[in-house]
């Protein structure tokens, strides 16, 4: 598992609403091109992470519990066993190869047009789309649902931010 971060531009303030970034259009593309579009074409997700207001740290919000929160994670992979009962190396969606991808994988056809959409919009790659596809199934499974919905397809179409931002 590869978990990284990094700034959106030198300075690190490019999109922030509190700060003025004062990096020029070449600077940016400068600095997010020392990470190639392959290379972030390999993670399966990747997000925005704006900076939290002090209120909001300060705030009490409704937010799920680490114990529910795992609760649904073990269910989740429960079920990822199950599937994969009789696979010898598969034991998760995010190592599912093209053939258990188009098996476990299916969408509605509102979901084709989705991602279909998505896919030509943002150019997306081969790669990508059988990203989208393993992460909308672990949404789903995180649900609870034995199908893809068009919310989980659109969630996970969501976590290619990298791909809109920088390399679209």
């Amino acid at each position: 598992m590869l978990a990284a971060a990094m700034n959106p531009c030198p300075c690190g303030f490019f999109g922030d609403s509190t700060r003025e970034c004062h990096c020029s259009p070449p600077q940016i593309q400068r600095y997010v091109s020392k990470i190639s579009g392959p290379l972030i074409d390999r993670i399966d997700i990747h997000i925005e992470v704006p900076a939290v207001k002090y209120k909001e740290l300060r705030g009490a919000s409704a937010t799920e519990d680490s114990a529910t929160v795992r609760e649904r994670v073990l269910k989740a992979r429960s079920l990822q066993t199950q599937r994969f009962t009789g696979e010898r190396t598969i034991f998760s969606n995010a190592q599912m190869p093209p053939k258990l991808i188009r098996k476990h994988c299916a969408i509605s056809e509102d979901g084709e047009k989705m991602l279909e959409n998505a896919i030509s919009r943002l150019g997306l790659s081969a790669r990508a789309h059988d990203r989208i596809l393993k992460v909308a199934r672990t949404i789903a499974d995180l649900d609870a649902s034995s199908n893809i919905e068009t919310r989980h397809l659109a969630e996970a179409i969501q976590y290619r931010t990298l791909d809109r931002t920088y390399w679209a």
